[in-house]
């Protein structure tokens, strides 16, 4: 992340059209100003984030590209950037609130200790899409809620209740206590596969880090460890396409719980039965 993109008092710079109005619409957090780059055509999602953002009065300022370029690290900025304050991130209850406000069983994502913000991007990106009620990372040693971790979350992080904790395996006890049942996912291929576990309960998710996987005392606290079996010859998927899959299984395995529409069934036969 651009040293630019992240100030002292800890407000951020957010870039890219879908970040910069997931942010305008969810309004979590103070809005400082919009920076479009000069001459830059008014047409397409831009139209949008203009009106939107006339509509809260929101400050709107013009500026070279080369400078836009060099505030956002060069990153792919579509020629818009806008200041905002710092991320808000909640506390544990607050999750656990909401659920129970909509009457609803938890499901949580835990992460520990993952780095990359594309991997967490993307998680959060799926977490949104599947309804899960909050996210809970590591302060240490963990990537935080960053312009680059929204950018790839397109702006889906402005929407959702994210806990930072200082012990995750602490917080993981305290979530068992509470009720919630935590299935951790691995990749060894003597665990049960996922769809043998029961997932239509109060769950935490919990992912491992890239490369490195859960450590010793997260994996510990599961009160079950499951694979995702695998038919090829490629020994393991990244964390954001395995935590995807196991997201929508758990949503699957709660009927599609929240939405309005219909979910596709295909005859007992197979498709051309």
């Amino acid at each position: 992340m651009s040293r630019r993109a992240s100030t002292a008092n800890g407000s951020q710079l957010l870039y890219g059209h879908w970040s910069v109005l997931e942010a305008i619409r969810a309004q979590r957090r103070p809005l400082e100003q919009l920076l479009l780059t000069e001459g830059v055509e008014e047409r397409g999602k831009l139209v949008e984030i203009l009106q939107l953002a006339r509509s809260r009065g929101l400050r709107i300022r013009r500026i070279p590209r080369n400078i836009m370029d060099d505030i956002t690290n060069n990153a792919r900025h579509q020629h818009t950037a806008l200041r905002v304050g710092p991320y808000p991130y909640v506390e544990l209850d607050h999750i656990l609130q909401k659920a129970d406000a909509l009457g609803e069983r938890p499901l949580l994502l835990i992460l520990d200790l993952l780095k990359d913000p594309q991997n967490v991007g993307v998680l959060l990106r799926i977490a949104d899409s599947v309804g899960v009620h909050g996210i809970m990372l590591q302060e240490r040693r963990s990537v935080g809620i960053t312009p680059a971790v929204i950018s790839s979350s397109s702006g889906a992080a402005e929407h959702l209740n994210i806990a930072r904790v200082t012990n995750l395996v602490q917080t993981m006890r305290e979530l068992r206590e509470d009720g919630i049942w935590l299935v951790g996912l691995d990749t060894n291929d003597q665990l049960q596969p996922l769809d043998a576990v029961d997932l239509n309960v109060p769950l935490g998710l919990v992912l491992g880090s890239e490369g490195e996987g859960m450590r010793r005392l997260v994996r510990e606290n599961c009160d079950v460890l499951a694979t995702l079996p695998m038919r090829g010859r490629v020994a393991s998927l990244n964390v954001a396409t395995a935590g995807s899959i196991a997201l929508y299984s758990a949503w699957n395995a709660r009927s599609w719980e929240g939405w309005h529409g219909t979910a596709p069934r295909l005859p007992a036969g197979g498709k051309n039965s």
